[in-house]
Order: C-alpha cells, then sequence, then structure tokens
C-alpha cells in the first residue's frame, strides 16, 4: 500500500521547505516519489529539490482541476508502475484547490493507493491579504485540510499570530493548526501531526456528501470526458460566474449553488517562465524583486523564482512573495531560469526591469 501526502499552500507559503524537512527528517527510510503540479511554464522547484535524490514528475497545466484528474491519474499510476514507492507526495500548484486534488486521488479508486495526509501550508503574515484577494482559491485550500501548518511564524507578534488562527478557524473549525516554528519542531513530530487520521476521514466524509447533492439535485451538468469531477463546495459568496462554453479544457462547469462560482486558476492568475544565459549581481536581483512590489507598474505579482548565473560565476537562487526578496547562492542550472506568477502581471515590464 502507498500512502499519499498532499501538501497545498497558495504561492510562496513554503511547501517546498516543508516537504524538504519532512524529506530529510521524517521519510528518511522510506521510497518517497514527489509529483508536482506547477502552475506556470517553467518548473523551477524541481532544481532545489532535486539535491535530495527525490525523483521528480513535473507537469505544467492551465487548467488546474483537468490537468489534475487527468494527465495526474496517469502519472500517480505511471509512479506506482515504475517506482512501487512507500510514499507519494503530492505538491499541487499553489493556486490550484485541494479539493479538486483529494478528489482526483480517490476517483482512482485503486487499492494500491491510500490517502494518509491533506495538509494546507498558511503563510501567517500573509493570510488575511490572500483571503480577501483571492479567497475562492486560498479558503478552499484551508477548507479541505485534515491539517493545517503555518509558515512564517517566527518572531509574529502574538495577536497577529491568534487573528490567523481565527481566520483559519471560519473555515476550517476540526484541523489541528501548527503555530510553532518550524525550525523548533521535528519532521517526526510534524508527520505525526499530518497523519491524524479523523479530520482527513471527516474531509473526505464532506466532499462525498457534496458531491451527491450536486448529483441528486441536477445541479452540476458536466461534460463526463473531461475526467474533471470537481464537487468543491465554495463558501465564498461572489457574482454568479458564468463559464466559457468554449473553454477549450473540455470542462464545463455550470455550479447554481446559492449564486456561488467556480473559477479556474487560469482565469484569474497568469505565469511567464523564460531561460536565460544572462548574467546577474546579486545587488541587481535583488533591486528587481524588492521594485515587484509596485502593482501599478508591475501588476500584482504573487511569486517570482529562478535560479540564474551570477557574474562573480556563483549561482543565484531566488524567490520572492511580496514584499520579502530572498537571494542566496546555490547549485548551478543547465541555463538560468525565471518563472513569475501574479493576477494582472505586466510581462514587458517585468522582462524590462530584470533587463531582459
Amino acid at each position: 500500500m502507498t500512502k499519499v501526502d498532499i501538501f497545498s499552500g497558495f504561492l510562496g507559503a513554503g511547501k517546498t521547505t516543508l516537504i524538504k524537512k519532512l524529506i530529510e527528517e521524517a521519510y528518511q527510510n522510506e521510497k518517497v516519489v514527489l509529483i508536482e503540479n506547477e502552475f506556470g511554464e517553467i518548473g523551477i522547484d524541481g532544481g532545489f529539490l532535486k539535491d535530495a535524490g527525490i525523483e521528480i514528475n513535473e507537469m505544467t497545466s492551465g487548467c488546474i482541476c483537468c490537468s489534475l484528474v487527468g494527465d495526474f491519474g496517469k502519472a500517480l499510476e505511471k509512479v506506482l508502475a515504475e517506482f512501487a514507492p512507500d510514499r507519494i507526495l503530492i505538491e499541487p500548484s499553489g493556486v490550484g484547490k485541494l479539493s479538486d486534488v483529494i478528489t482526483a486521488v480517490t476517483n482512482l479508486h485503486n487499492e494500491a493507493l491510500c490517502l494518509n495526509a491533506a495538509v494546507a501550508v498558511v503563510d501567517a503574515k500573509k493570510a488575511k491579504m490572500y483571503m480577501q484577494n483571492f479567497g475562492e482559491f486560498y479558503n478552499n485550500q484551508i477548507e479541505h485540510a485534515a491539517a493545517v501548518i503555518l509558515s512564517h511564524t517566527a518572531g509574529l507578534a502574538q495577536k497577529k499570530l491568534d487573528d490567523c488562527v481565527a481566520l483559519v478557524r471560519k473555515y476550517n473549525e476540526k484541523a489541528p493548526v501548527v503555530t510553532t516554528d518550524w525550525e523548533e519542531l521535528t519532521g517526526q513530530q510534524l508527520l505525526e501531526t499530518i497523519e491524524q487520521k479523523n479530520t482527513l476521514a471527516a474531509q473526505l466524509a464532506t466532499l462525498e456528501k457534496e458531491a451527491h447533492e450536486h448529483h441528486d439535485h441536477g445541479h452540476h451538468h458536466h461534460d463526463e470526458d473531461c475526467g474533471c469531477h470537481d464537487h468543491a463546495h465554495e463558501h465564498e459568496h461572489h457574482d454568479h460566474h458564468h463559464h466559457d462554453e468554449d473553454c477549450d479544457c473540455g470542462c464545463h462547469e455550470h455550479e447554481h449553488h446559492h449564486d456561488h462560482h467556480h473559477h479556474h486558476a487560469d482565469e484569474v492568475f497568469q505565469s511567464f517562465g523564460l531561460e536565460t544565459s544572462h548574467k546577474f549581481t546579486k545587488e541587481q536581483i535583488e533591486e528587481a524583486l524588492s521594485a515587484l512590489t509596485n502593482f501599478a507598474m508591475y501588476g500584482q505579482v504573487l511569486r517570482a523564482k529562478g535560479i540564474v548565473e551570477g557574474e562573480d560565476g556563483k549561482w543565484l537562487h531566488f524567490d520572492y512573495v511580496p514584499g520579502e526578496p530572498d537571494v542566496r547562492y546555490g547549485t548551478a542550472a543547465v541555463t538560468g531560469m525565471l518563472c513569475v506568477i501574479g493576477a494582472g502581471i505586466e510581462e514587458d515590464s517585468i522582462k524590462e526591469l530584470f533587463g531582459l
């Protein structure tokens, strides 16, 4: 039996960091395979994780839910056949809905797979902002998590931490919430928390109940060939969204429950990735990342990451979430790579900012 652990989390929440910690401290004696579902044209996290000796099966996708259930199901079957791992770690796109991923795994009805954990990683400093701006995606990850792990809690004022926990509890009353800084916890402690089964069973029961309700009331008219069975019940109230009938992903969403709507990630978020042999100084990258806080000029950049060659011959790895640039030295890549994800992003202006 292969355990399946799902690690969801909005862009830049720290999913990759958490997975690396667990690989190093809790999964050492197991055969582990990681499946990433990248939103964007270049998957860069693979470069960070290859150092840990993990098999990477990267997929890029436009329509998140269709790619997850179509390509994703095949990817799971392939991983099982080729590697027969003890555990499969799934790191969905930062803008994917956790309910889609859980449904994708359970809909395979594969007895060799056991859904073992469904985690939401939540940036304690940014939860309020993301809930307000991207609640449809953000809150879904919290609602359907069997465990919530807060990131960036080190040095956070107690009131801000309490406020964040209260926001999480608004959408998920039962899941254990980890508030302690990860550095103070062992991978084993974190694993014991995410493997608690009571909340996972409750989430699965909720998803199954919602699926039946949609079918029983005829509210979910679906193109069966698309393989996309997304039965997430959104609790965000928005204007009713009319999905484009000509959506070429083949997934026709017509949800009519209480004027809730269902957007695909590619309707709300954009990304671009590029390869570059351009050489940079650490200061150039830091200045460019700091400038990205100017949403009026560059759009709402939610995540930027890359691996580029430095002028001194060392390679620079960089990560950015709003207001927090992180540039460090790391291993070389075959060629330089840059990926930017956000809402309403100005691609040409960003390229110019990086001198590309």
